[in-house]
Order: C-alpha cells, then sequence, then structure tokens
C-alpha cells in the first residue's frame, strides 16, 4: 500500500498541537559494506514501545557524541560483530570471528558516558557484551571453546522470532519484574557471551548450562543487558518481548522528565566537604577520581550549586589551638576561592540566592561557602562578622566533639547545651547574617539555639533518627519544632545515617525525605549530601548521580514545585531571610 504523505499532511495541520512528543531512544547503528545499517527489529520494537528511534552511526568525534547523548533519553546497543579482545587486556583466540573496528572503540565511550549521566541503557546480544567491558567487566571470546559449561547450542537454525531455549531469571531482579516469570523462553544468536559482570552490574539471568544470558545495574541504576534478541519477535507479530522495550521507554520517559525539571530549577546541594581533598591536588575542571564533587560531575548531575565548607576536626581548646583552627579555616576558604576563580568561564563564587540564580541564567556553577565547626572562630565574637563579610553562608556550630560554643551529639555534655558564648554566637549570627546550623550538635544544644535563635535555623545534612536510631539524626520531635520556627531540615546521603545495619541505597535517601515530608510538610525539607565526607550511596554515589534521586521522587509523586522546594527553595529561603535581617 502507498504511504500517502499528503494526507499525512494534512492531517498533522487538521488540529494543534501537530503531536505528542515521545521520548527519543538512540540506537548504535551496525557497520556494513555500504556503511551504517540497522535491522527492523530494532526500531520497530522501539516505535512499538511508544518512543522514537535515531540511529546513532559509528563515529569518532567526541563532541558530536556528547551531542547526541543530550538529545536521546535513552539508549539501545544493537547486536552485531564480536568485540575486540584487546579491550579486554587478551590476545585473539582461533574460534574468534569477525570484529567491527568501527564500532568497537566508539560503543564503549558512548556507554560509559551514557553511564555517567544516569541514561536508561539497554543492551541485546553484543550490546550486553559492549556493556559489560565498558563497565570493567570481560567478555568470553568463545562460549563453547573457553566457557567449560557450555553445552546447549547458543546460535539457533531456527527463524529468529523463534524461542530456542529457556533462560532462569532471578526473582526480585529489574528483569523478573519486567517479564513475571522465572523461566522464560528466548532466542539465541551468538558465541561470545560475559564473563564476568564487573561491579556496576550483576547476572540475573542464565541458560541452563550456566552462559550469562542477562545483567542489570546493582547500583540502582536503569540499566538492563540481555544476550538474546527480543527484537527479531515483533516482526512475526509476537509482542511477548515488547515487555522490556516499553521498561526502557517508561525509564526513558522518566528520565526526560527529570531532565526537564532539572532545567526548570535550582538545584542546590547544602553541604559538601569537597575541601578536604585538597591536599591531593584536586583538579576541578577534571572529571576527578578522588573527588565526588567537580564540574564534570556537576554538570553530568545537572547540579546548580553546591556549598562546600571549611571543615575543622575538634581538636585542643587552648590559645594557640584556638588560633591555628582560625588560620586553618582562612586557608581552606582561600584554597577554595583560587579553586572556583581560577574557572571563570564555567563557575563562580556566588553569596546570594539572587548570585545562584543569575549563575544558572548565565549557565555557570555556583559554590557556596560554609564552615562546619564553630571552632573556627575560637572564642573571639569579632571572627563571626569578618567570615561572613569574606562570604560564609552558614556556620555549623559544632562537629564530632564538644568546643566552647555547645556540646555535640558525640561529646561529653560539657554545657548542657549551648554556653554562654554559645548564646553569644547565636545572638552574633542573628546579627551578621549568618545561617545558624545544628547538624552535629547535640539534642540539648538544639533546643537551646531553637530557643535563642531569632532567625530560623538549618540542620544542612541531618537525617530521621525514627528511621535510624543515631544520635546525628533529628527525632520527630525535633523535626516538627524546626518547621515551626520556620527552619530546615537537609536530608543527608550517608549511609550510617540512613540505616542503622548494612548499606543504604537510593531507596532509603528516598525513605527518609518522604519521613521528613510527612513529620515536617514540604516547605521545611531539603537536600544536604555530605559527598566527600563520607556521602553517598548506591544509586547516589556523587554529583553526577543526583538526577537518580530527582527520578525516584518523580516515581513518589513529587511534583515539580514540591521538587524545586526540596532541591533549595526551602533552604533559601532560610539563607534570605537570615541575610535581610542582619547588619553584613
Amino acid at each position: 500500500m502507498r504511504y500517502d504523505w499528503k494526507q499525512t499532511y494534512d492531517e498533522l495541520h487538521g488540529s494543534f498541537p501537530l503531536y505528542q512528543k515521545k521520548p527519543v531512544i538512540g540506537i548504535t547503528g551496525n557497520f556494513g559494506d555500504k556503511g551504517c545499517e540497522l535491522a527492523e527489529g530494532y526500531y520497530r520494537s522501539i516505535l512499538e514501545a511508544g518512543a522514537t528511534p535515531l540511529i546513532i552511526p559509528p563515529f569518532a568525534d567526541k563532541d558530536a557524541m556528547l551531542t547526541v547523548l543530550d538529545s536521546v533519553d535513552g539508549l539501545m546497543l544493537s547486536g552485531g560483530a564480536d568485540i575486540n579482545p584487546l579491550y579486554c587486556g587478551e590476545d585473539p583466540i582461533p574460534a574468534l570471528h569477525g570484529i567491527n573496528p568501527r564500532r568497537d572503540a566508539m560503543e564503549m565511550l558512548l556507554v560509559r558516558l551514557a553511564f555517567d549521566r544516569q541514561m536508561p541503557i539497554l543492551g541485546i546480544c553484543r550490546g550486553i557484551q559492549v556493556m559489560a567491558v565498558a563497565l570493567d567487566g570481560s567478555v568470553w571470546q568463545d562460549i563453547y571453546t573457553q566457557e567449560p559449561k557450555a553445552s546447549i547450542k547458543h546460535s539457533q537454525d531456527l527463524d529468529r522470532g523463534v524461542a530456542s531455549h529457556l533462560v532462569e531469571i532471578q526473582e526480585g531482579s529489574t528483569l523478573y519484574n519486567i517479564i513475571g516469570e522465572k523461566t522464560f523462553p528466548v532466542n539465541s544468536f551468538h558465541h561470545q557471551a560475559v564473563r564476568e559482570a564487573g561491579p556496576h552490574l550483576r547476572v540475573v539471568a542464565r541458560s541452563q548450562d550456566g552462559v550469562i544470558e542477562a545483567v542489570e545495574s546493582n547500583e540502582e541504576k536503569s540499566i538492563l543487558g540481555v544476550q538474546w534478541h527480543p527484537e527479531c519477535f515483533v516482526l512475526n507479530q509476537d509482542d511477548s518481548m515488547m515487555p522490556i522495550f516499553r521498561w526502557l521507554v517508561d525509564e526513558a520517559s522518566l528520565f526526560a522528565k527529570t531532565r526537564r525539571v532539572h532545567h526548570h530549577i535550582l538545584t542546590l546541594d547544602s553541604h559538601e566537604d569537597t575541601p578536604m581533598f585538597f591536599g591531593q591536588g584536586v583538579r576541578f575542571d577534571h572529571r576527578d577520581e578522588h573527588v565526588l564533587v567537580d564540574l564534570h560531575k556537576m554538570s553530568e548531575g545537572m547540579l546548580d550549586a553546591g556549598i562546600m565548607v571549611a571543615y575543622l576536626p575538634q581538636k585542643e581548646r587552648d590559645e594557640a589551638s584556638l588560633k591555628g583552627a582560625t588560620k586553618m579555616a582562612d586557608d581552606i576558604l582561600d584554597q577554595l576561592e583560587a579553586m572556583v576563580k581560577a574557572h571563570p568561564e564555567s563557575a563562580a563564587i556566588a553569596h546570594t540566592p539572587n548570585d545562584l540564580y543569575r549563575l544558572k541564567r548565565l549557565g555557570k556553577k555556583a559554590v557556596m561557602m560554609g564552615i562546619e565547626n564553630g571552632y573556627a572562630i575560637g572564642r573571639d565574637l569579632s571572627n563571626i562578622e569578618r567570615f561572613r563579610r569574606r562570604g560564609i553562608v552558614y556556620m555549623t556550630l559544632c562537629h564530632n566533639g564538644d568546643n566552647d560554643i555547645c556540646d555535640s551529639c558525640r561529646g561529653n555534655a560539657e554545657h548542657g547545651g549551648l554556653s554562654d558564648f554559645g548564646r553569644e554566637v547565636v545572638k552574633e549570627m542573628n546579627r551578621v547574617g549568618l545561617m545558624v546550623d545544628l547538624s552535629h550538635a547535640a539534642e540539648s544544644s538544639f533546643w537551646d539555639a531553637l530557643a535563642t535563635s531569632e532567625t530560623p535555623i538549618v540542620c544542612s545534612h541531618s537525617s530521621c533518627r525514627s528511621l535510624c536510631d543515631h544520635p546525628r539524626n533529628l527525632t520527630d520531635q525535633q523535626m516538627r519544632a524546626l518547621a515551626e520556627k520556620g527552619g530546615v531540615m537537609q536530608v543527608t546521603i550517608y549511609n550510617g545515617f540512613l540505616v542503622k545495619d548494612g548499606q543504604a541505597t537510593i531507596k532509603d535517601v528516598v525513605r527518609h525525605i518522604n519521613h521528613a515530608v510527612e513529620v515536617m510538610g514540604i516547605d521545611h525539607v531539603g537536600i544536604g549530601t555530605d559527598f566527600d565526607g563520607d556521602g553517598g550511596v548506591p544509586g547516589v554515589a556523587s554529583a553526577s548521580e543526583l538526577p537518580n534521586l530527582t527520578k525516584e521522587l518523580l516515581r513518589e509523586g513529587y511534583s515539580t514545585a514540591d521538587l524545586r522546594k526540596l532541591w533549595g527553595e526551602n533552604f533559601l529561603r532560610v539563607m534570605t531571610q537570615c541575610q535581610q535581617g542582619g547588619e553584613v
């Protein structure tokens, strides 16, 4: 039947809007004698699942690659030739088949860049193998000669749309939730397979002979790879494999929404300890392996701003030690300012909420400065105004140990809360417009500071004690009182403050946010990661992974308006109130 393009043209303009925008799935193209090519099943399956396919040909232009990644909402890796064993650090064995040098390096780079950007990824046959190698796993060059357990035929002679063997799917896995069955029939056209899933993936399906048939993220990310060819079935009007493609499209739709949210709101992380690593030569303009926050990770994670703190461990309180603490704080702040000012085209120091919004409009990342531990001021109240004038936006009254200001949650209850000097400190912070931060403070100090402060206070990186019984966390009673006084609690991503035992994940971060919102209301909760201060859990392990948190909050039903508040508006409301009421 002839396609009537004129009729379609008339239909498009018969109403407005012209179309409903669909998520875009980039599909890696094969490379053959005539150049880029792609089997019909790949793009047909994506169309049937409700998305728009975009073919990505093999190319080496890195700028074009990043442009493509900015333009698609999900990535699908298609099947094809063997992987060059040199990328696994191996020489070829005789059973290796043909390789495709046009694809290997390009696709591995593409996978790693998409992985860094938290993009949903589906790998098919060769695609699962590329994914594994790109994410530090490995591949058998030939399962029949290398994998001692391989005993069934993995390259069928049947039609591609017909299943040839069974796979066992791990219950509770993403794949199991997609398919809904523990045993599932698949087709098979391969002689290579994943040997080791690597640190970022886990095996979730095997064939009867033990060959790996599927892997997925072990870090709560939208990554799935299957060894079979699910795209072949749609061509036979068989929709049994369509749930896999619908999963990819659903995840891509949520990822696209996440990016739109981050484009329209200001995102602020209220507590980062990155300056702790200055002694290791942090390169802010590199994707630096030593730190969880740098310009690359902020860009990948769509994080607009962070408050980096000068952290001071609690030490002796004699005059020499106190002066040394003040100098240490100034030295760290000098280094922080220098680090940011070295990249004026990409970042700037911000002092006010208005600065943050201005820098976002300019496309620059913003860094605010804070002090973690009032030990930095010694016993000299004038240091409060001096630090405020050089741009500090908050000061955490103490850290792990009592100081001259107050008792710490990890201290010896020296003062029974705030000391007399501590009350003067809070009043002076109010006067100069410096936010009072009570993370790390003992509960007695919390209540004293709440009663003393004339402006709302914040807890820049704390979580819920009813969910994790740790003295660093706030009780529901504290949380309600904090909200009643107009303050904000910034949920932190520190494993030990999220769960009492074991390994927390992004699900636990969401659990704490949900509880805080339920107790305090949406206007009094935010996010302070504690990245580079041991913050970070699977799913949200660095600044680059923050979109995963937004995505999970969208799944929970939070609106864009809610996310605007959680991602900074609440905290900045308090900052504005403190700064406008101050004399500095």
